[in-house]
């Protein structure tokens, strides 16, 4: 029987055809993981969330009784040895993202996986108790399903503990203010730097020559040697411990990444062989991009919009207008 599985056998199972001593044997190991998956998650979340580090303490102590129910079950009804059959055995089962993951999930995205978890596992006993014709396990798997919508219920209930008196807000907060820090904050700096520092070569380069190939490769070099440099410069003059701005590295990547799209905006349209069409829709590109940058500025950082239109702008315009002159002159 062993070889019907994946890790003995080859091909994976169908669960259509699993019977009713493998459903039980895969909802324990189902069980198993989950307990895990939340025990992760708080270990995880712990240092920087505790509140919600501790709801997902409460929900792995739920996963683990019921592991213990269903064991006692399946040692009642089929013995001591549970058959070795997982997840990934099943074809059509359903799967869990991997918890390595989660350092890259906003606190938010974090608890909708675990309701998106609870939901699957309520589904796969729902379907299994209507697929059964045994009156005992039809019986069994309808109070797992149940079972599996009380822990939404009882995941409430420990959010209302853990993250009652302004907790999740603070939580919530706190988690924004790691994305602008760590994401929003370097992007902005090198969509600035990409954008405003090129216009200046790119379009004196674009009046002096009039020719789009030149001026393409001079806003290709300046874009890409722009961003190289802003990413290590990211990364490598704060480590993020002491400031709290997160990962240097990803940092750096939202940065460099940033600057060399913001000079690339400008640069691409003159691979158009019509100097003239090019820098019509370099100009264009030019705008949007001042436009988004102060878009960006009023969404996370708060700036009034007014003020943050003026900086940029104005500053933006001054440098085009100054590539321009020099390139024509």
């Amino acid at each position: 029987m062993l070889t019907r599985f994946s890790v003995f056998g080859g091909g994976k199972r169908r669960f259509s055809d699993l019977n009713e001593q493998e459903i039980l044997a895969l909802a324990i190991s189902s069980e198993e993981e989950d307990s895990r998956i939340y025990a992760a998650y708080a270990a995880k979340l712990r240092d920087t969330y505790p509140a919600t580090a501790a709801v997902f303490d409460g929900m792995a102590d739920e996963e683990d009784e019921h592991r213990r129910w269903l064991i006692k079950t399946y040692q009642r009804r089929f013995g001591d040895f549970v058959i070795p059959i997982r997840r990934e055995h099943v074809s059509d089962f359903y799967t869990r993202r991997p918890v390595w993951l989660v350092e890259n999930l906003s606190i938010e995205r974090v608890r909708q996986e675990a309701a998106d978890m609870e939901r699957q596992a309520q589904e796969f006993y729902v379907a299994a108790a209507g697929r059964s014709t045994d009156a005992e396990t039809r019986k069994l798997l309808g109070d797992l399903a149940a079972a599996e919508a009380g822990h939404e219920r009882a995941a409430d209930n420990l959010e209302q503990k853990h993250l009652g008196h302004g907790e999740r807000e603070t939580e919530d907060l706190a988690s924004r203010r790691q994305f602008v820090l760590t994401w929003v904050q370097p992007g902005l700096a090198g969509l600035m730097d990409g954008s405003v520092s090129t216009l200046a070569p790119i379009f004196a380069t674009a009046f002096a020559t009039q020719n789009p190939w030149t001026t393409f490769l001079i806003g290709l070099s300046a874009s890409v040697g722009a961003g190289i440099s802003m990413g290590f410069t990211e990364a490598a003059h704060d480590d993020g411990k002491l400031s709290g701005r997160g990962s240097p590295w990803k940092r750096g990547i939202a940065s460099g990444l940033m600057t060399a799209i913001g000079g690339l905006g400008h640069a691409l349209p003159y691979l158009i062989p019509s100097f003239w069409t090019a820098t019509t829709i370099a100009l264009i590109v030019v705008f949007l991009e001042l436009w988004a940058i102060v878009w960006i500025q009023n969404r996370y950082m708060e700036t009034p919009f007014l003020r943050a239109a003026f900086q940029v702008v104005l500053g933006g315009s001054l440098v085009l207008a100054a590539g321009i002159l020099i390139g024509g002159s």
